[in-house]
């Protein structure tokens, strides 16, 4: 197994790995709109979730794929008033093929924090 780190990114504040690549696999794990330095982004929520695929796309590239080698997506939101934001723009990135995908609502243990999202990618 490989560790994924990008380039820029400040280390995990809790005990995890930005990504791991196992065998034909990438797991990306759950990324939140953060600045490099690993602050939380706060605003518009439209801008948070592009904040945050930008954020697993750059663990995709660390790890070799890109999103169209995504295969599973698992989302969290922090209200289900967000969920028709959070698709317009999820959409727009993911196009006319997206992945599979489960989205539920949770409440984060960071007060700013309004989504998340980790995904799978099948690199063979």
């Amino acid at each position: 197994m490989q560790r994924v780190h990008p380039e820029g990114f400040a280390p995990p504040a809790v005990p995890l790995t930005h990504g791991l690549r196992a065998g034909d696999f990438l797991f990306v794990s759950g990324q939140v709109a953060t600045s490099p330095d690993g602050t939380v982004f706060i605003g518009d929520f439209e801008a948070e979730v592009e904040a945050t695929l930008d954020n697993v796309e750059a663990v995709l590239r660390a790890g070799g794929a890109t999103i169209a080698d995504v295969a599973k997506v698992n989302a969290y939101l922090s209200n289900s008033a967000l969920f028709a934001r959070f698709n317009a723009v999820y959409a727009k990135r993911f196009g006319d093929a997206p992945p599979a995908r489960t989205t539920v609502v949770v409440n984060f243990g960071h007060a700013d924090v309004r989504v998340e999202v980790e995904a799978i990618a099948y690199l063979g």
